[in-house]
């Protein structure tokens, strides 16, 4: 761990960060770490309000791979300034880089590829934002994506309920049942949710004839988040992939479904270990994006009629 006695004013605050990190990997565990001198020296890391790690980085769940990014989320005070924050993603962007959770932009591809995450949220690793963004649920501020790509594409209110339902509070106060009784998910959600992923995965194809865009990174994480939405659209819970991919092999209607579902799924667990193309599990990505979206929205509708 790095030396905290250069900040002695808030090294009780640092102590108890590093307590948390213990079951978290030592690659995110030095991210994180450089993320927090790196913001105690601009603005001071008492200005912090909350810090959540989330995502596949999260112990709880052990869903590690090594396409894997370490979601950070930072929600500042109010009085924090907006140029400071930009400033500090400067700095942070760079990190990311260092620790390998995103690659350098050496290259046209690369520097589309980086504004592209940077739009829309996807393989970023920190979210730096404000308590009353948070409070407000002002998705594209919380997040610092395109506000038109999230008002028309992306499931805003799915991916703050898997955050909250899937985090662990490394710092400060726990915010969530702030926003939890705000929250109310509608039909339409799930349906951007389809759109967005199968949007994804389509784009994934074509450009998986080019090694620099590392495609099948794009196509796992299509399916990955077609399975969170729509998971938590039917069971409103947010468990691991493994659990949420037993539930949908389970609800296929024959054997023999249940037999094609069990083989895509266990591709997709080998790729996200050992990414590598695999056209014919790319052409069928999309078939399955849009199958599981409808098996989510089907089983909501059963487990609603069955409750009333």
């Amino acid at each position: 761990m790095q030396n905290i006695r250069p900040y002695k004013r808030n090294s009780l605050i640092f102590e108890h960060i590093f307590n948390n990190l213990n079951n978290v990997t030592r690659q995110s565990s030095k991210y994180i770490i450089d993320v927090l001198l790196v913001i105690n020296k601009k603005i001071g890391i008492d200005k912090i309000i909350s810090l959540i790690l989330f995502g596949s980085q999260n112990p709880k769940h052990q869903e590690r791979t090594i396409i894997s990014d370490c979601d950070l989320l930072v929600i500042f005070k109010n009085d924090v300034k907006d140029n400071h924050i930009r400033k500090i993603e400067k700095y942070i962007g760079a990190l990311e880089q260092l620790h390998n959770f995103r690659k350098a932009n050496s290259s046209f591809v690369d520097k589309f590829l980086s504004i592209l995450y940077e739009k829309t949220g996807m393989f970023v690793s920190h979210f730096l934002s404000k308590e009353k963004y948070w409070n407000n649920l002002r998705f594209h501020k919380i997040f610092r994506v395109n506000k038109i790509f999230s008002t028309i594409l992306a499931p805003k209110k799915i991916v703050l309920c898997n955050i909250i339902s899937n985090n662990m509070i490394l710092y400060g106060l726990d915010l969530q049942e702030i926003v939890k009784k705000d929250i109310q998910i509608s039909a339409l959600e799930i349906i951007k949710s389809m759109l967005m992923n199968l949007l994804l995965s389509l784009f994934s194809i074509p450009t998986s004839l080019f090694k620099s865009f590392s495609s099948m990174k794009h196509q796992l994480e299509a399916v990955k988040w077609s399975l969170r939405s729509s998971n938590y659209y039917a069971f409103k819970d947010s468990q691991s992939l493994l659990k949420i991919i037993e539930r949908f092999i389970l609800i296929e209607k024959s054997q023999i479904y249940k037999r094609h579902a069990h083989v895509f799924y266990n591709r997709f667990l080998n790729l996200r270990r050992n990414p590598q193309t695999d056209f014919g599990f790319m052409l069928r990505c999309p078939f399955r994006i849009f199958k599981i979206h409808i098996k989510g929205m089907l089983y909501k509708k059963l487990l609603k009629k069955m409750s009333s």
